[in-house]
């Protein structure tokens, strides 16, 4: 029997599932969570036309978002805003 891969990022297609994502994983995990969210966001709209959005280089933004990724707050609301989202506090 073939199995395939369960990829999230393939099933994230619009700005308002993406919105939806973050917050769960905002709401129920880690901050390396989601910074690890964040990656899979960027992926499915596109690595390249985040970064653009972002200011960032695409070698950066992938540096960023890798496991080793330490990014700075700067950059994660950055790449936030590319997404099509905001940062709140309630």
């Amino acid at each position: 029997m073939k199995t395939n891969t369960f990829n999230i990022a393939d099933h994230l297609e619009t700005e308002d599932d993406i919105k939806g994502f973050l917050k769960e994983v905002v709401a129920t995990g880690s901050t390396e969570d989601f910074i690890h969210a964040l990656n899979i966001a960027a992926k499915a709209k596109g690595m390249s036309e985040v970064a653009k959005k972002a200011g960032v280089t695409r070698a950066s933004l992938d540096k960023s978002l890798s496991e080793d990724g330490q990014p700075r707050f700067e950059t994660i609301n950055k790449i936030i805003n590319a997404l099509g989202c905001k940062l709140a506090v309630t």
